[in-house]
């Protein structure tokens, strides 16, 4: 194994945390891991790095209790890699660098909800088609957990950036971020579709990164009949590296729609969400355009 410089600094967590993940490559194995890429050569072909490089930082992280390593197949044994609760610990740094790297080197710096349709932001999400969403549970507003892909033949998954029963809990400055506003509309839009959807055989689900209590209040407020899912642990945006914007410190999902099959197959994606009523009336074309 290549030679390591430890860190010396004992009392610095951001030293510390350098000594397990400061390698590039590392941090790259967790994003993939955390999309659903959990066997050797699934990962080697992504990252396109050797298999000695690979096999060393797979060692690193299983030795640093980010990854484990299990069993999946007897003769001959092989292996998969999956996040441990101390890796996925890892994800809001991941939705971070990105959030960096999607404002200050794709873009021009500055705090949006949406983005251009000629963006690299935009290209990455529209590259989503085909893309098949690893399993994953999030719960609902009532802490239930859930599937976001239901067992209907489609699931519309609007992603939006958060929605609130009472104006003041709205962030400061809510209303001058580019694309945030909306959130209501785009909710109420879909409840008043709610019955073509299902004749389309789609299951609508929103998600924000907000905590179910404030999604609660709000699905209660605006009588929404079908869940809210919370990604408050990023599970879903780092799955589908789904673009993010902060607010009042939180990190939240930019304006977007997915349109998947039974199968979790990404069919139809909608994003920069410029105009929300064409938007909903785009996702039930392309539901029923599918079917």
């Amino acid at each position: 194994m290549a030679q390591r410089t430890h860190l010396g600094d004992a009392d610095c967590s951001i030293a510390q945390a350098l000594d397990v993940v400061g390698d590039w490559w590392t941090l790259l194995i967790v994003r993939d891991t955390a999309r659903g890429l959990y066997r050797f050569e699934e990962l080697q072909r992504e990252l396109g790095v050797s298999r000695k490089v690979l096999a060393e930082r797979l060692k690193l992280l299983v030795e640093a209790g980010v990854l484990t390593r299990e069993p999946y197949q007897e003769r001959p044994v092989r292996h998969e890699y999956r996040l441990t609760p101390r890796g996925r610990g890892l994800l809001p740094v991941l939705v971070a660098l990105q959030d960096w790297g999607d404002a200050w080197v794709l873009g021009e710096g500055e705090m949006t909800a949406t983005t251009d349709e000629s963006s690299k932001e935009a290209a990455r999400v529209h590259a989503l088609r085909g893309t098949r969403l690893p399993e994953l549970l999030l719960p609902d507003r009532t802490g239930e957990l859930r599937d976001p892909v239901a067992d209907t033949p489609f699931t519309v998954l609007y992603c939006f950036p958060g929605a609130y029963a009472r104006p003041e809990s709205y962030p400061p400055g809510w209303g001058g971020i580019p694309g945030a506003r909306g959130c209501t509309l785009e909710s109420c839009t879909f409840r008043d579709q709610l019955a073509e959807f299902t004749a389309a055989g789609a299951t609508v689900h929103g998600v924000s990164t907000q905590r179910p209590d404030e999604q609660r209040e709000f699905a209660e407020q605006e009588r929404l009949r079908f869940p809210l899912l919370s990604d408050a642990d990023l599970g879903l945006v780092t799955a589908l590296r789904l673009p993010t914007f902060r607010a009042a410190g939180v990190s939240r999902i930019k304006r977007l729609t997915l349109v998947l099959d039974r199968e979790r197959m990404v069919r139809e994606v909608f994003y920069p969400v410029r105009d929300i009523e064409a938007s909903v009336a785009a996702a039930l074309a392309a539901v029923r355009s599918a079917g």
